[in-house]
């Protein structure tokens, strides 16, 4: 029906076999307030089942970058699309929102279904851990754009919370302490250098296996990135949360400080939480000075809380009972800069 658009590389009926595909995908995140818009121009969501009295809405995208060719080289797509929910969600999360829908763009060289298919279901995944609806997206057939099989992937997330119970930074105040959730490993960020190392530098292949690491290279880096929605929705109104910063690009030294006032700093104990063994070798192989380290990657831990000092037992107690790992990893100060302890 579509053959001279076929001809130039857009195949309509492979989109349309895709989307019965990732149906049953979709249909396993709805949550309260979501409305049935497949196929729809538009996702749809009612803000009114949420029973709130003043909603703030909160929005969040991003991508996976480079990550992305480790998938490629490694032919597996279906965790990928977890990365795409867990960067956004964090982020919404720090300002104390509950993440309520989120909508994936995919751009692909050649529309295979049985991979979108792969890729949505890491993004469902993803969803289902973030405890939001996937509402909507786009998959753009893009040839010429994109190698026959690559692809992109970004996300678009949306959360909400009560006006009152919005965190915006505004009660941190020095001699708060700083509680860190461990990663799951180098999450999204960093990857250029991550390859640069490990592929360009060290000709390492991704199914090598590393004893220091205990699997293979590729499973390490391919890990998905930690969503922490269940573990910091569990402390909302239990325990008086100043500030959170999600640890992404720019590590220690350019996400922490985001929560802080003019004239505040922090700092951190380096060997207050365990090493990952990943970063261990990238230093090494890189020949990375530790201040690089921290400026870059997350280094073991992803997600951060400032709690007044009276708090913080109680929050890693929380924490505790749902089985989730914390350590009380620095403090607030008055000294204006970042500072790490080594």
């Amino acid at each position: 029906m579509s053959k001279h658009y076929e001809e130039a590389g857009v195949n309509l009926e492979a989109g349309y076999e895709s989307v019965r595909r990732i149906k049953s995908h979709v249909a396993r995140t709805k949550v309260k307030g979501a409305i049935d818009s497949i196929g729809a121009f538009g996702g749809m969501f009612d803000l009114s089942m949420l029973n709130m009295k003043e909603p703030v809405l909160v929005s969040g995208t991003d991508g996976v970058g480079t990550k992305l060719m480790v998938a490629f080289e490694m032919d597996k797509h279906d965790t990928i699309g977890i990365d795409a929910v867990a960067m956004c969600v964090n982020d919404v999360l720090v300002q104390g929102a509950s993440p309520i829908f989120f909508l994936d763009y995919l751009a692909v060289g050649k529309n295979y279904p049985e991979k979108i298919e792969q890729l949505v279901k890491g993004v469902a995944d993803g969803c289902v851990l973030s405890e939001c609806a996937l509402i909507g997206g786009e998959t753009a057939e893009m040839p010429d754009m994109y190698d026959e099989h690559h692809y992109d992937i970004a996300g678009f997330c949306v959360g909400a919370v009560d006006k009152a119970n919005l965190i915006d930074g505004s009660k941190v105040k020095v001699g708060d302490v700083l509680v860190g959730l461990p990663s799951s490993g180098c999450h999204s960020n960093g990857f250029s250098l991550i390859r640069k190392i490990l592929f360009k530098d060290h000709q390492l292949k991704l199914d090598e296996y590393m004893p220091e690491l205990g699997k293979t290279l590729g499973e390490e880096i391919l890990t998905p990135t930690k969503i922490y929605v269940k573990a910091i929705k569990h402390l909302f109104g239990k325990v008086d949360l100043h500030g959170m910063s999600h640890v992404t690009g720019g590590g220690f030294y350019e996400n922490l400080p985001r929560m802080l006032h003019d004239g505040q700093g922090i700092e951190i104990d380096v060997n207050a939480f365990p090493k990952k063994p990943i970063f261990e070798l990238l230093q090494k192989l890189g020949n990375i000075d530790k201040e690089e380290m921290y400026n870059v990657f997350n280094m073991g831990i992803g997600f951060v809380c400032a709690v007044d000092a009276d708090d913080a037992a109680k929050l890693q107690q929380l924490l505790s009972e749902i089985g989730e790992e914390s350590y009380v990893i620095g403090k607030i100060t008055d000294s204006g800069e970042v500072k790490l302890k080594w």
